[in-house]
C-alpha cells in the first residue's frame, strides 16, 4: 500500500513542524528525504579571505543549444557570505570531499567569520583555481571551476535563491576516475528522514555513498 501526504500529518505537527518552519524547510522534505549531492563551495570574501560553504541542495545538467555544463544551486541564503561573494567575483569552486573529509569540511561551518580564512582555519588547504579567480581546496578529489551566470528567487521576496553557474573546467584525482563508487566517490544528503507513522523522538541528517545496482543502457 502507498501512503498519500497532501497537508502536513498530525504526528509532525509541534516539534517536527516549529523545527522546519524555523529553518526553512517544507515538510515535504522530510518526507520524501531524496538525497541531493553534498561538496563545498568555495570564493574569495571582498577582504580576500578565502570563503567555503556546505552545499547540497543542487543539480547539474546540460544545455542543448550553445552546449555547456551547469549547476544549479537551489537555494543560497541572500544574506550569507556565498552569495555576497558570488555576486561580487561572479566565480566560485566547488569541491567534492571523500568521506574522510566529510568531518573537516563540515568544520567550516562554525570557522566562518568574516575576517577569517574559512579554509585554512578548518583544518584544509586553499590554493589557487586555474581558471577563475577563487580558492579551491587541495585534498578534494575533485573541484569544478565554475562562473557565475544567473539567480532567480524560487517564490517572489524570498531570502534564498536559485543560482546558476556554468562549469568552466575541472580538476579530478585518479583513483577517482577508476572508481566512482563508494566512499572515494561523491557523497550525498540525506537529509533528516522522518517516517510519520512511526515518528521518533529524535532524528538526523545522513551522509551517504553511491554504489552500482544496475547497467542502464549504453551509449
Amino acid at each position: 500500500m502507498k501512503y498519500q501526504y497532501k497537508e502536513m500529518p498530525e504526528s509532525m505537527c509541534g516539534t517536527y513542524g516549529e523545527f522546519a518552519k524555523n529553518f526553512g524547510f517544507d515538510w515535504k522534505e522530510f518526507i520524501m528525504g531524496i538525497p541531493t549531492p553534498m561538496f563545498l563551495v568555495t570564493t574569495y570574501k571582498s577582504n580576500g579571505q578565502p570563503n567555503a560553504t556546505m552545499q547540497s541542495w543542487a543539480g547539474f545538467t546540460s544545455a542543448n543549444h550553445g552546449g555547456g555544463y551547469y549547476v544549479i544551486l537551489c537555494s543560497v541564503n541572500k544574506r550569507g557570505h556565498l552569495y555576497q561573494s558570488l555576486n561580487e567575483k561572479k566565480v566560485a569552486v566547488l569541491n567534492f570531499m571523500s568521506s574522510d573529509l566529510y568531518e573537516a569540511c563540515m568544520k567550516t561551518i562554525q570557522n566562518n567569520q568574516f575576517e577569517a580564512d574559512e579554509i585554512t582555519s578548518s583544518g584544509l588547504t586553499a590554493e589557487k583555481a586555474s581558471w577563475v579567480e577563487a580558492p579551491m581546496v587541495a585534498e578534494c578529489f575533485m573541484n569544478l571551476e565554475c562562473r557565475y551566470l544567473w539567480e532567480k528567487e524560487i517564490v517572489p521576496g524570498d531570502d534564498h535563491v536559485m543560482i546558476c553557474l556554468e562549469v568552466v573546467g575541472g580538476h579530478i584525482e585518479k583513483d577517482y576516475m577508476e572508481d566512482m563508487f563508494g566512499d572515494k566517490g561523491v557523497l550525498y544528503n540525506v537529509h533528516y528522514p522522518i517516517n510519520p507513522e512511526d515518528v521518533k523522538e529524535k532524528g538526523c541528517d545522513y551522509v551517504a555513498a553511491l554504489r552500482k545496482v544496475n547497467q542502464s543502457y549504453e551509449y
